[in-house]
């Protein structure tokens, strides 16, 4: 699991600095919806920026790790829905569906490391049943 947070982490940093540093190329390759807003954009890249420090960060801190596959989770559905929202919008044309498809991979990943990260949560806190007064 930590190889592919580190991953995550890494590429979502990656992701925020584009994004910040070159956010018309951002735009024009990855995020033609609309009108260019170079403000906007950055204000996004905080976003990414903040996810892949505490993606890191979650490599060595365990604790970390379910609530932030979590909220990674959910924020890449959320994303995905957004996007099937404006599909149609993109410039060029296949943008929206490529998209879709590689955030709703990103979710699938998030959400498969959730299900594992809670698996072994689990596991680590032991599975012992209370015992009974008496025993």
């Amino acid at each position: 699991m930590r190889p592919l947070l580190a991953l995550l982490g890494a590429y979502h940093l990656a992701l925020g600095t584009v994004m910040v540093l070159a956010p018309r190329a951002f735009f024009d390759e990855v995020a033609a919806y609309g009108a260019f807003n170079d403000h906007y954009l950055r204000d996004i890249a905080t976003f990414y920026l903040a996810l892949g420090a505490v993606l890191l960060v979650s490599v060595v801190r365990t604790s970390w790790r379910v609530p932030l596959l979590a909220f990674t989770t959910i924020q890449y559905a959320l994303h995905v829905v957004n996007h099937l929202w404006d599909v149609a919008d993109a410039d060029p044309a296949w943008l929206g569906p490529a998209n879709v498809v590689s955030l709703a991979l990103i979710g699938v990943l998030t959400a498969w490391l959730l299900r594992r990260g809670s698996y072994s949560s689990r596991g680590s806190q032991g599975n012992h049943s209370p015992r009974r007064a008496g025993q």
